[in-house]
């Protein structure tokens, strides 16, 4: 007689939330030559997407979207050196969804100081973000389709794990010319500004932030030496 095994809902929940996905990385250059690399899963792959869109070290920074990323076991001693190892600066997204290899990979490479953890701690609480911003999974999933878009659900965002400030839209210096004359204080005497075509504003709160502190990081480092 076979004998029948019986797992409990609860395990096999948790399962089923921590497969992530098998698309390929995705990666793709933003401003300043800040790269950003999504990854579905942690695998080897993960490596080579990288080395394909940025084979050198002359990289604004870089951003390794973990979001929604699981994997199976740990992540191979070899991925975590290799992000660990660049000379760029490194921030890591995560929000609840963040599990298995994937977890593990942001918890070691905050543990080692080789990279900044930003967005909201996981479901299993392997890892607190260093800048919390908490955001819902639906809108998180807008975000990544599309970073620009405005995302606007039902779905509470998970409670910060620290103080944070409101995240404040960014305005290009062409806005505030174009806004100034509108209000009638612009200046006859002053030189003709001609403004600017409007940048496309990050509207990814996680994103952004990583973003910034990548633009701020390569500032100081001139100006450091």
């Amino acid at each position: 007689m076979k004998k029948r095994i019986f797992f409990p809902l609860a395990v096999v929940a948790a399962v089923s939330v921590c497969l992530g996905n098998d698309s390929a990385p995705a990666a793709f250059v933003l401003g300043n030559g800040i790269i950003c690399v999504r990854a579905g899963s942690v695998t080897e792959n993960l490596m080579e997407k990288f080395r394909s869109e940025a084979p050198t070290n002359s990289t604004g920074g870089i951003i390794l979207d973990l979001r929604f990323a699981a994997g199976g076991g740990i992540p191979t001693a070899s991925t975590t050196e290799f992000f660990a190892g660049r000379k760029s600066p490194l921030v890591i997204l995560v929000n609840r969804q963040t599990c298995g290899a994937a977890a593990d990979l942001a918890a070691q490479l905050q543990a080692t100081g080789a990279g900044l953890v930003i967005g909201s701690s996981n479901s299993t609480g392997a890892f607190q973000p260093d800048i919390a911003v908490p955001t819902s999974a639906a809108d998180d999933k807008i975000f990544q389709a599309n970073p620009y878009a405005l995302a606007i659900t039902n779905e509470p965002a998970p409670v910060a794990t620290n103080t944070l400030l409101s995240f404040v839209d960014h305005t290009s210096e062409a806005d505030l010319v174009r806004r100034k004359i509108k209000d009638g204080d612009s200046d006859d005497a002053g030189p003709v500004v001609r403004a600017e075509p409007a940048r496309p504003v990050i509207r990814d709160p996680a994103l952004a932030r990583a973003v910034d502190l990548l633009k701020a990081l390569a500032i100081l480092r001139p100006a450091h030496g």
